[in-house]
Formats: C-alpha cells, sequence, structure tokens
C-alpha cells in the first residue's frame, strides 16, 4: 500500500523555495503549439448542411504545447528558454511574439520555411467548443533545422538548471534529438523531465523524472491500470524498466502517485482541487512546477506536492491557464 499522507510543508519552506525558483532556469524542449480561440454565438443552422453558423464576436490566441509549459514555468517566477520550431509563417510570427511579450527566451527557436507552425484553432460558441481545426505536419524535423536544434541544445543545456522534455507528437521530438539532449543533460548534472510518448520510451532511460497521466502509464507498463495495485504494479514496472529517478503519474481527480528508486513505498497524494473547470494544460503546470522546484532544491515529495497544487489552481480556471506564486501560496494553505 502506498504512503497516503505527504509531510507538510511550512509556510516558511514554501517562501524559500519560492525565492529560489525566480533564479531558476529551464530549457523546455518540445513541440510549439499557437492556440487560437474564434469566439462566437450561434442562433441558426446554416441552410447549406445540417451544422450551426456562428456569429464571430472576438478571437484571440496563446501559447500551447511545449510554449504553454514555458509559460507555467515563467507564470511561477522561473526563467525559461525554449528549443523548438515554428514555421516561416504568420503564426510563428504571432507565437514568438506572445511568448516574447510574456520574458520567455525565444532565440533558439528554429523556423521551417517547409513546415507550417502548429496551430489548433478552436471555434467556441455559448462557452462550448463547436469545431476544432488544426494545421499541422506531423513528420520528423531534420536537416539544417535539426542541426540547429543540437546546436541550441549544446548551448543551452549548460547554462540552465533544468530541462523539460515535452513531447506532442508533431515531429520534434524523435531518437535524433531526444538522445542528444539527454545526453546532455546528464552530461552536465540537470535535472530532467520528460512528459512521455509511448513510442519514444526506450529513449527516457535515467532520466530525473517522467510524468506520465494515468492513460500514458498504462501504455508505457504494456498494462490496463484500474484500481490501486494495478497503478502500484504499473509504477513499479515503469521504474524497473526506465530507471528514472522518480515516477511521478498524475490521476485526474484522485491526484498523484509518486514512485522512486530504491524499494521506497509509492507516495499518494490526494488532489487539492475543490472545483474543476477544465483541465487542459494541468499536465503541462504539472511538469513545469514540479520542474522549476526540482531544479530549485525542492526534494522530490516538496516538488510534487507543489506541482499538484499548481495543477488544483489551473483546473479551477476555464481554459488553458497557468498558476502564480501567490495563486500557489494560496492554495498550499488554503
Amino acid at each position: 500500500m502506498p504512503r497516503s499522507s505527504t509531510p507538510p510543508l511550512s509556510r516558511s519552506r514554501l517562501n524559500e523555495l519560492l525565492k529560489r525558483m525566480a533564479k531558476t532556469r529551464v530549457l523546455v524542449v518540445g513541440d510549439l503549439i499557437l492556440d487560437e480561440f474564434i469566439w462566437g454565438s450561434v442562433e441558426r443552422i446554416s441552410p447549406e448542411a445540417p451544422v450551426p453558423v456562428v456569429r464571430v464576436e472576438r478571437e484571440s490566441a496563446m501559447p500551447g504545447g511545449a510554449a504553454n509549459v514555458a509559460c507555467n514555468v515563467r507564470a511561477l517566477s522561473g526563467q525559461a528558454s525554449l528549443l523548438g520550431v515554428v514555421g516561416q509563417d504568420g503564426g510563428g510570427k504571432r507565437l514568438k511574439q506572445e511568448l516574447e511579450g510574456r520574458g520567455i527566451s525565444t532565440e533558439w527557436i528554429n523556423t521551417d520555411p517547409r513546415r507550417p507552425t502548429t496551430r489548433k484553432t478552436r471555434v467556441i460558441a455559448h462557452h462550448q467548443q463547436v469545431v476544432r481545426i488544426d494545421r499541422e505536419r506531423t513528420d520528423r524535423v531534420g536537416g539544417a533545422v535539426l542541426d540547429g536544434l543540437l546546436e541550441g541544445a549544446r548551448e543551452m543545456i549548460p547554462q540552465v538548471d533544468g530541462v523539460i522534455v515535452e513531447d506532442y507528437g508533431k515531429g520534434l521530438i524523435h531518437p535524433q534529438l531526444l538522445k542528444p539532449v539527454v545526453a546532455l543533460a546528464k552530461k552536465y548534472r540537470k535535472v530532467i523531465t520528460v512528459d512521455p510518448k509511448e513510442e519514444h520510451t526506450p529513449y527516457y532511460r535515467g532520466v530525473t523524472a517522467l510524468t506520465p497521466n494515468k492513460k500514458e502509464a498504462a501504455l508505457a507498463a504494456g498494462m490496463p491500470i484500474t484500481d490501486e495495485a494495478s497503478l502500484l504494479r504499473a509504477g513499479k514496472k515503469i521504474v524497473s524498466k526506465l530507471k528514472p529517478e522518480v515516477l511521478l503519474v498524475t490521476l485526474g481527480e484522485d491526484g498523484m502517485c509518486l514512485f522512486s528508486r530504491g524499494g521506497r513505498k509509492p507516495l499518494k497524494i490526494p488532489t487539492v482541487a475543490r472545483e474543476v473547470f477544465d483541465v487542459s494544460g494541468a499536465g503541462d503546470t504539472v511538469i513545469a512546477a514540479f520542474t522549476l522546484a526540482r531544479a530549485a532544491g525542492a526534494s522530490f515529495p516538496e516538488a510534487a506536492m507543489l506541482a499538484n497544487a499548481a495543477a488544483g489552481v489551473v483546473v479551477g480556471k476555464i481554459g488553458v491557464a497557468t498558476c502564480s506564486p501567490e495563486e500557489l501560496t494560496r492554495k498550499m494553505f488554503e
């Protein structure tokens, strides 16, 4: 049976960690996405087809994918840089502008004229999504663009305190990039965490932490997770197979479970969310908060508690959101 409670984190210890987090540098490597929203209302069905006619009232855009992870690092006062790819188009320019406006370094965002910036356009009417339009290519990034990414990794990883690999399956994360990034992080003894995809699991071996959700953990373990017993078996199997220092499995309304190497009992962390409006981007918040805290000197249980509280903040908001240090503090001690 896992331990069902976590040691208390005092207000003074949290304040100490938050001060350190403000000086901590994190590099996010992954698929960059521009999330676009078209907001409007529906008053009738189209005479051309049985679909609603949306009268557009406003439009907005925000960083998504790995870019949202960087936004979460920055929102928690950390220093964030990105290593990724955009297209030579308006979407790429807009995404870089949005990031720079949030104080996130875009120096090592490479431009690939052969592929579009990945964009997810959601049409929202009366607070409900009507349709989503995806513009993307998912073939592997290679050639001169890959060379530029590897140059960025060699330049940036020695300078940062932590590295996050965020794989959304859009073609950036593959062995030719992933293996050198992991090797560099290990060489320079940096915290490196991965939000994993099952097809790339062999290349995550020996990282600091993996942060899958329950579905991803089940796929990585090659077995269904239906109850606590199967969760424990799956977690132990992943740790034995990939040998991360820790495995943090997110369980939605059931909180999180932290597995460690060395035979220590898993640590169950109950959710702190009181109301859940939207789980969009919660996984991005978890890996951002966990990595930033660990790189700032938090223990693994402390980092997991901070990540759990940060996730509890963002699921109480509508849409992809972030958590500030002030919101985190209130959630930790409410």
